[in-house]
């Protein structure tokens, strides 16, 4: 995930509560606010295992439903959202919405994406567009040809806000890195189905299984298809799959900004990464022929996957193009390549043993589409303007607090410090809702066509991104929508986005106990704010510049800060043949740091008088941990853990809730004792800010 377009909070567990009758939304009640006590286990000890200690009980009677991965906290406001959503959308596709209105675009999509009956009528004829023109594929230019009219990239705010393409190439606007006032595209990898380079290479047991389930997964998928010898063309395909896996950047190395700014020309591309017919491929991509700058942010896969549209069968290259457009539009097309599509990225890369019933995947869908349609009704509907206000000042509260954290770093030079505090004081925050709303007006959307409205909502926001060229930056622009259940942190346009979605109980209630609410809402926000001063966000300047504002002794400081907290996560082993990667999240983790320390004191500063105060037999700080760890309350099925640790930038919820073990005001609310597990004497423990 380039780190420059999106820091995000955490993963996002997508967990359902008990699905209404008859396929209609229902409004569950209302989420607890405030301490679970039921949900704890007062028989393990805090300094023993504080994930389990705050959450054991809850664990020990939750059960994962069967069309998820995994359940917990953040489950439970998804799902709350999701009903709220679907309460919006449903009404608008039964004709309440008037016709010419955006929120009738919601119901038409909503109608098209539920008649099933028509999908399945209509078989794979929707596709034929899309196999005419990969059947033209004939040579190296009419291959680059395709590639360019595919350059897409998504944001997939489901999981950590990442910015990813599954085309073989993707393309993303953002802001320069080194010229924070104007827009250039991002070339990005693509070309795996499957969701690392890892998964390709890693010779495990597990691994080889996987593989062995993808392969058949491909071969039924071309036989689906009609194609002849779909077995041996399966394995050309993945074979080539495989190639372009060996040439992908890492995971850690996507992380790292500074190895993603590969500034090329447009003339570059051609001399660098020769193979690909280029001037055609933009020509393709619609990009205009006066934007010169581009971004190359996988430079050596740029290359390899270059090279390979230069030497592979050109048929294995349609093959695995064909492959992908049938998974990409598998929601919309008959239940059998829904059912094929499910049975591998669900059941065996997730464990997820049914899918999601249809008028769920359909409010998905929907909203992917129209999040701003969307995002206005539920943010009129479902955010106060008294719960906007509270957070507001509990943001400024928090950030007040870390500037003091900032004045008070022994460690840290004057030249240092000033620096900081200057982009401390610029970073803008977004609370809720956008300032201004998309305008979908060009984008046509039909009651019976959920292919085509699937397709074109995909152009529609890659002409969106292509219209930023040559303008203004807009600081003030989400990439969330309010009805996300996530946040965000954008290091180039120094800002954060707080959706709507996120700030309800159990992680804010505006009427609810301080320290509660800075021991969840408030870590969060938090984190978001440490995000500008992670071990990437660190590297922009308060305009949003790459540019090294440190002093060396300072910088040298930092960074060693930051391999103590990396070697700390990478002795979590969640499994036997399977540890956390440290380095892989690293920003999270000192981003959960910060964003408790921050918390913590701006909730002494505002509300100390309280803190002393007894409630369901907890002080004022034993709340506001026990807030933090409930945050990241959490229960998965084995296959979705592990994919998380092998592709994920956050560590499990179990490691996120123990950085406690750093925080010295933790031991003191607890009373953690040298011997304990979590315990960390206190020259081990890593504040970094």
């Amino acid at each position: 995930m380039p780190r420059l377009l999106s820091v995000a909070l955490g993963l996002l567990f997508l967990l359902p509560v008990p699905v209404p009758a008859a396929g209609s939304a229902t409004t569950p009640p209302d989420l607890p606010a405030g301490l679970d006590v039921a949900g704890m286990d007062p028989t393990v000890a805090p300094g023993d295992n504080f994930f389990l200690y705050t959450n054991g009980g809850w664990i020990a009677q939750a059960q994962i439903p069967a069309d998820r991965s995994s359940t917990g906290t953040w489950a439970s406001l998804f799902d709350r959202t999701e009903q709220r959503l679907a309460d919006l959308i449903q009404r608008a596709a039964t004709h309440e919405a008037p016709a010419g209105t955006e929120a009738r675009l919601l119901g038409d999509y909503y109608r098209a994406f539920m008649d099933a009956g028509r999908i399945e009528a209509l078989g794979l004829t929707p596709l034929d567009a899309t196999r005419q023109e990969i059947a033209a594929i004939h040579d190296r230019r009419t291959l680059s040809q395709y590639l360019g009219s595919t350059l897409r990239a998504d944001v997939d705010v489901l999981n950590s806000t990442q910015i990813y393409t599954s085309n073989v190439l993707g393309l993303w606007i953002a802001q320069d890195l080194e010229h924070p006032d104007r827009y250039v595209p991002f070339v990005l990898q693509g070309g795996l189905g499957m969701p690392d380079r890892g998964y390709y290479l890693d010779d495990s047991a597990k691994m080889v299984e996987i593989r062995a389930a993808y392969a058949a997964h491909i071969e039924q998928m071309l036989h689906l298809l009609g194609v002849p010898d779909a077995s041996n063309r399966a394995t050309q395909l993945i074979a080539l799959e495989r190639q372009i896996a060996a040439v992908h950047s890492t995971l850690e190395d996507t992380q790292d900004v500074q190895k993603g700014n590969n500034r090329w020309r447009r003339q570059d591309f051609s001399r660098q990464a020769p193979g690909i017919d280029w001037a055609v491929l933009w020509q393709a991509a619609h990009l205009p022929n006066t934007q010169q700058d581009f971004i190359v942010w996988q430079p050596t896969a740029v290359r390899g996957i270059a090279a390979l549209v230069a030497q592979q069968s050109i048929e294995t290259w349609k093959d695995c193009l064909l492959v992908h457009a049938l998974e990409r539009s598998s929601a919309v097309l008959p239940q059998s390549v829904g059912d094929a599509h499910f049975s591998f990225y669900g059941k065996t890369l997730n464990g997820t043993p049914e899918q999601r019933p249809r008028w769920k995947r359909a409010i998905g869908s929907t909203d992917q589409a129209l999040g701003d349609v969307a995002g206005k009704l539920y943010a009129q509907q479902y955010f106060s303007a008294e719960a906007k206000a509270r957070v507001v000042a509990m943001v400024e509260h928090i950030r007040d607090a870390f500037k003091q954290r900032i004045d008070a770093l022994e460690w840290m030079s004057a030249a240092t410090k000033a620096s900081a505090k200057a982009k401390l004081a610029v970073i803008r925050v977004g609370v809720g809702y956008p300032d201004a709303w998309r305008d979908y007006a060009r984008l046509k959307i039909s009651p019976d066509d959920a292919f085509g409205n699937l397709q074109r909502a995909s152009l529609f926001e890659y002409r969106h991104q292509l219209a930023k060229l040559g303008k203004p930056v807009d600081r003030s622009e989400w990439v969330m929508e309010p009805q996300t259940v996530n946040a965000v942190n954008l290091p180039a346009m120094n800002a954060l986005n707080f959706p709507a979605a996120a700030l309800q109980p159990p992680f804010f209630d505006p009427n609810g106990d301080p320290a509660q609410n800075y021991g969840a809402i408030g870590t969060i926000i938090g984190h978001e704010i440490s995000h500008s001063f992670d071990d990437e966000g660190a590297k922009f300047d308060q305009n949003g510049q790459l540019r090294n504002w440190w002093t060396a002794d300072d910088l040298a400081h930092f960074k060693a800060a930051g391999d103590r907290l990396a070697a700390q996560f990478s002795a979590y082993r969640p499994f036997p043949d399977l540890a956390v990667n440290g380095r892989q999240t690293l920003s999270e983790n000192i981003a959960d740091v910060g964003g408790i320390a921050a918390s913590l004191a701006a909730y002494h500063a505002e509300a100390l008088q309280h803190s002393a105060d007894i409630v369901a037999g907890f002080n004022g700080d034993q709340r506001f941990f026990l807030g933090f760890a409930n945050n990241w309350r959490g229960k998965f099925r084995e296959q979705s853990l592990r994919n998380q640790v092998l592709t994920n930038g956050h560590a499990p919820s179990e490691y996120r809730a123990s950085t406690v073990r750093n925080i010295d005001a933790w031991y003191a609310a607890f009373a953690v004792k040298a011997g304990e597990t979590l315990y960390l004497a206190p020259a081990e423990r890593v504040p970094v800010w």
